[in-house]
């Protein structure tokens, strides 16, 4: 009798795991944060946000590359350096892919024929990248329960947001090099010139975040076909999240292939390529998740403002 009133509590831990990691869809009670973890839950079964990950990591790897050639072929127009790309990859990426990147990106310097691979590049950063955001789309608007609009709608958004991207990455380049000269002669000027560099030093590693965050908030707010449509401030929960947990992944990843991960003694020369391609499908995600965040709130807060509208037209009968 003694044992059967010990299992009681282990069956309702049980029991209560149960319902966490497989939730019924009419007991959930979103309002509480039971039913808040419920609700995010559902929606991850709902999507098939491994598959979406596999797909965007697989679309981004095809548009890495074409990328950095793009980047390093507007060198001369933009008066940078390779040194100025190679700062801006090791604080947005793991050490382990910077490496093999570097490596790339020498071979493309000592190149001559620029123009044919600065259009070369631009196909293959439109096609694959935007190929990318189309999965993305697609598990936005899965998140949110609701169907995007025309292919060729969503195309466009596609394409606009790989091009944003671009500018994002092109800004972020330039800024370490005209914030420091101007911001400089803003400080003198105001006669604090000798703070400056040390001011600009700390700010200048939260400059790629920053951009990361801004680009995040416009596509978790813009992409999502609902009715009504999000307000810019509901997508700041999964954009925080995304931001912070992609900060927290390059250094935890660098982390683990150094000091635990034995890949490199045992894929040799291509461990690298599986190191970028294990970083790329992480990052896919963290950016599905933060959509499936976003879209959890979104729904707390539509249950939440119809419960109060019926409370209110029930005191007014």
């Amino acid at each position: 009798m003694v044992s059967e009133d010990k299992s009681i509590p282990n069956k309702k831990g049980l029991n209560f795991i149960t319902s966490i990691l497989f939730p019924e869809k009419s007991k959930v009670d979103i309002t509480t944060f039971k039913g808040l973890v419920q609700d995010l839950i559902l929606r991850m079964y709902a999507v098939d946000v491994s598959g979406l990950a596999a797909q965007l990591a697989y679309f981004f790897l095809l548009s890495f590359f074409p990328l950095l050639i793009f980047l390093v072929a507007l060198l001369p127009l933009l008066n940078l350096n390779q040194e100025h790309v190679f700062d801006f990859l090791q604080s947005i990426v793991p050490t382990e892919v910077f490496l093999l990147t570097q490596g790339a990106l020498v071979e493309i310097l000592t190149s001559q024929n620029n123009g044919g691979i600065l259009s070369i590049s631009i196909v293959g950063i439109v096609w694959s990248a935007s190929r990318g955001v189309d999965a993305l789309i697609k598990a936005l608007n899965e998140a949110y329960e609701t169907k995007p609009k025309s292919s060729l709608i969503v195309r466009a958004w596609s394409i606009l947001f790989t091009v944003i991207f671009v500018v994002i990455i092109l800004i972020a380049l330039t800024i370490p090099i005209f914030g420091m000269k101007y911001g400089y002669q803003i400080f003198q000027y105001l006669g604090f010139g000798e703070s400056f560099i040390s001011i600009w030093t700390t700010v200048q590693w939260f400059i790629p975040p920053l951009l990361i965050f801004i680009v995040l908030l416009l596509m978790y707010w813009i992409i999502p076909n609902t009715d009504p449509r999000l307000k810019i401030l509901s997508v700041f929960p999964g954009t925080i999240f995304s931001t912070v947990a992609w900060v927290v992944l390059i250094y935890a990843f660098s982390y683990y292939i150094n000091n635990f991960g034995n890949i490199f003694s045992t894929y040799g020369s291509i461990a690298s390529v599986i190191v970028l391609m294990l970083w790329l499908y992480f990052t896919g995600l963290i950016l599905i998740f933060g959509g499936l965040l976003n879209a959890t709130f979104q729904h707390r807060r539509l249950v939440m403002k119809e419960k109060k509208r019926k409370k209110q037209k029930f005191s007014q009968n």
